[in-house]
């Protein structure tokens, strides 16, 4: 990754405004299907698409609505299918995995709109919030957050648990990139995420709040997943700690020597096997769930 990931990040860092094909990560993802056993499904939401994903061993007990990583410019229903259908597998839960609307056409108020009405769906399919877990990785983390935090915000009830895998959870990189990470992590490059931050900025809505900065008072009990080599260690720790003084229950992982999402290479590592059991667990005993 650090000799083909990161450069080609490095590179967009420096151009964003050429027209970069960036759904080209999404289309690779064909290359990695969904693990044996496992159905899917479209779902039409209002201003986007979905997948509905069950692995081979799911029950109906309890659901998970999964907000996929990308910077929130790229990735998708394909690029994330294999790790989706591999936690719905181990959760024992089906999973409506949101394509929401993404930079630089879109604003992450959008996709953060888009989630909420994910989360509407799983409602009108008569589940009950406490139910439901609402997941995500790296940018699909903050918006795992920052619909919780909407929903709230809006009187709809809360879910039962969230789950976020390295999660960004500020988009300012100064004190990353001040971070001992910012030198050798093997994905993210620090001018990747000073454009992105800059590419957020002239698509941001007045009075939108990181979820690092938020009121995060009522949110429910959190698992958080992190590599101890990769640039968002600090924004899982700081949101660790924010969610403790507000009194939530707070499960934060620090996977040592490993990289930015590893559970998605759980076929290359154990290690990203046995975060996804963690994350099976702790959806099971956080959500119990009965129709």
């Amino acid at each position: 990754m650090r000799m083909s990931v990161r450069p080609l990040l490095g590179l967009w860092g420096r151009s964003t405004t050429l027209p970069w094909p960036t759904g080209l990560l999404d289309a690779a993802g064909a290359l990695l299907p969904a693990i044996d056993g496992t159905v899917c499904a479209p779902v039409q939401l209002p201003n986007c698409t979905g997948s509905w994903v069950e692995g081979p061993r799911t029950g109906f007990d309890r659901v998970m609505l999964y907000l996929h990583g990308g910077g929130f410019l790229c990735g998708g229903m394909r690029s994330h299918l294999r790790l989706v259908s591999r936690i719905s597998d181990t959760g024992r839960t089906p999973v409506l995995m949101v394509d929401y609307r993404m930079l630089p056409k879109h604003s992450i108020d959008d996709a953060v709109d888009d989630g909420v009405e994910g989360y509407l769906f799983l409602l009108a399919a008569g589940y009950r919030p406490e139910q439901i877990v609402i997941a995500g990785d790296s940018a699909g983390g903050y918006l795992a957050f920052m619909v919780s935090l909407a929903l709230r915000d809006r009187g709809i009830p809360v879910p039962g648990a969230i789950v976020a895998l390295s999660p960004l959870t500020e988009l300012d990189p100064a004190r990353k990139l001040g971070h001992s990470n910012a030198a050798h992590c093997a994905l993210l490059p620090g001018n990747a995420l000073e454009a992105l931050a800059g590419l957020a900025g002239r698509r941001q809505e007045s009075g939108r709040i990181c979820p690092a900065d938020a009121d995060l008072s009522g949110m429910p009990p959190t698992l958080i997943q992190v590599g101890s080599h990769e640039l968002f260690l600090l924004d899982a720790e700081s949101m660790a700690d924010r969610l403790a003084d507000a009194g939530i229950a707070c499960e934060l992982q620090v996977w040592d020597r490993q990289v930015h999402v590893f559970q998605a290479a759980a076929d290359l590592l154990p290690e990203g096997v046995r975060a996804i059991g963690e994350i099976g667990r702790f959806v099971r005993s956080a959500v119990p769930g009965s129709r």
